[in-house]
């Protein structure tokens, strides 16, 4: 990977159509690289997301509040769901009060998943980043949104 132009055959417009274009790509390609990372462990990107969301929340939290957090807000968060607790993973808690509420916590299998991904090594690619270069890019799409 390298120059846009180069990597998909193409010439832009301008600059802006560009930037659009390298950031669409830029994102399929770290989406291919996540899906290849977390298909070892039996989980996808989204899973590992909801996994980690749970974990910081130290505590059971309802579906609602997962699916605010995600980063990949997908409308199938709760088929995701249903896959972690049939993987044993995570654990659904019917609230007592009102039957309609579910909470969800991840149980110690699902910690032990997590302490065993080594996140870092799906990241080697962000080492062509300075510190600073992260945080400049980190505050462009952060403009851009």
């Amino acid at each position: 990977m390298g120059d846009i132009s180069k990597d998909i055959n193409s010439r832009f417009e301008n600059n802006k159509i560009k930037a659009l274009i390298n950031i669409k790509y830029t994102a399929n390609w770290i989406n291919s690289h996540e899906n290849e990372f977390f298909r070892p462990y039996g989980i996808s990107p989204q899973q590992y997301n909801i996994l980690r969301i749970l974990r910081g929340a130290e505590k059971p939290i309802k579906v609602q509040v997962i699916k605010e957090r995600m980063i990949d807000r997908a409308p199938n968060a709760t088929r995701l769901m249903d896959k972690l607790c049939e993987k044993k993973l995570i654990e659904r808690i019917r609230c007592n009060n009102d039957r309609r509420v579910v909470f969800i916590s991840i149980n110690q299998t699902g910690l032990n998943l997590l302490n065993t991904i080594n996140t870092n090594s799906k990241l080697e690619f962000l080492n062509n980043l300075t510190e600073e270069e992260a945080t400049t890019l980190s505050r462009l799409l952060d403009k851009l949104r």
